[in-house]
């Protein structure tokens, strides 16, 4: 009986926490600006502002030979969605467009281009220069131009019946982003962002401004205990967050025609998992720092940044350093970009899923039992 008196007073105690904790959300206006206002500014400018898609890349094209073959390569590159070609007949007047910044490469097609059906291995010098200040475009100049050309020389072969060109008809498939959109990847990596963002802000701004604003003392003189109090800051916003993380994918399946492969329920639970952690990092910091201004700024730096840079969202993780790829093992952030993408384009391939989501409950339980030891029913 009076074990069951002890469980009902805890209950008691940590649902008038919630209760006290919701109506402060209601009356604060800060809450709902991180938790609705953010996420949907920060999904539509990661939408709409990031892309890894080049289309329309304006280049020039030195046409030295202007014989039928040369003109027809030459209607390939115009007519292709992945450039805008200035069109000249000497290459000094695409040199300085290139110094200016108006155009990121261009194509020289030389005078002796039509004598390529006399070679025997049916080849043709073009020369393409591109501005190196920015490598990946430069890449994608050089590739788009050899792919225009392979593709013509394909339709040469077959119009005209060219001799010496490869048998081989190569038919490239695509699994899991058919369209080649990266938005459908970077739409998902870009929620995992967001959310490790509010997620953080959130619960770092929950303690220290109770310190601003006294009650923490109020708080103190009351028989809640530690776990009560986390628990009571805890769920209010474990909730609002996950409210957040509702709308984002809305916003991404509905606005962005985003695929979801995965079930709501899966999503939901992933979700959750990572929130556990975010949240707890956030609670974390909140601990030692008792300023909202310093609060905000260190879940920044710490929450923000790394999820940003070593996530897997923007930056390879197999191309950086040794140490750095050890690094990251610690950022949950990385979990859940690769869980996402699993679950927009792939599916709920538990064996993927689970793979992330231990690791981010490990952290998770990590950061709660510091956050235990962290706080303390005393004013010092």
């Amino acid at each position: 009986m009076k074990n069951n008196s002890y469980e009902s007073g805890h209950l008691r105690r940590i649902k008038a926490l919630i209760t006290k904790e919701f109506y402060q959300i209601i009356r604060d206006p800060s809450s709902i600006l991180i938790s609705v206002v953010l996420p949907m500014l920060l999904i539509f400018i990661y939408g709409f502002g990031v892309s890894l898609d080049i289309d329309h890349l304006k280049i020039g094209l030195v046409l030295e030979d202007t014989s039928p073959d040369a003109l027809s390569f030459a209607n390939s590159l115009t007519n292709s969605r992945y450039f805008d070609v200035t069109i000249a007949r000497d290459r000094q007047q695409v040199n300085q467009d290139i110094v200016s910044g108006k155009i990121r490469g261009f194509v020289v097609i030389p005078s002796y281009f039509s004598s390529f059906r006399d070679r025997k291995d049916n080849t043709a010098p073009i020369q393409v220069i591109a501005d190196g200040s920015e490598t990946n475009t430069a890449s994608f100049v050089q590739n788009y131009v050899q792919a225009t050309w392979a593709n013509w020389l394909q339709q040469q072969h077959i119009s005209k019946g060219l001799k010496g060109l490869p048998i081989v008809s190569v038919q490239p498939r695509f699994w899991y982003n058919e369209e080649l959109e990266s938005r459908n990847f970077l739409i998902p990596g870009s929620i995992a962002i967001i959310m490790t963002l509010i997620g953080t802000l959130l619960t770092s701004l929950v303690i220290a401004r109770e310190w601003e604003r006294g009650t923490m003392e109020a708080l103190f003189a009351t028989p809640v205990n530690k776990w009560e109090m986390i628990l009571g800051k805890f769920i209010p916003y474990f909730i609002l967050a996950m409210t957040s993380m509702t709308m984002c994918v809305a916003f991404s399946v509905i606005v962005y025609q985003i695929p979801l492969r995965g079930s709501f329920i899966v999503l939901a639970l992933v979700s959750a998992t990572f929130l556990f952690t975010a949240l707890g990092v956030g609670l974390l910091i909140s601990t030692k720092a008792r300023n909202q201004f310093l609060a905000s700024q260190i879940a920044i730096v710490v929450g923000f940044l790394p999820a940003f840079i070593l996530s897997g969202f923007i930056f390879e993780i197999s191309s950086m350093p040794i140490y750095i790829r050890y690094l990251t093992y610690l950022i949950p952030a990385r979990y859940f970009v690769s869980s996402l993408l699993t679950i927009f384009l792939v599916g709920d391939i538990w064996s993927l899923l689970l793979y992330n989501m231990v690791p981010m409950l490990i952290i998770g339980f990590i950061l709660f039992t510091l956050i235990a030891k962290n706080t303390v029913k005393r004013l010092d």
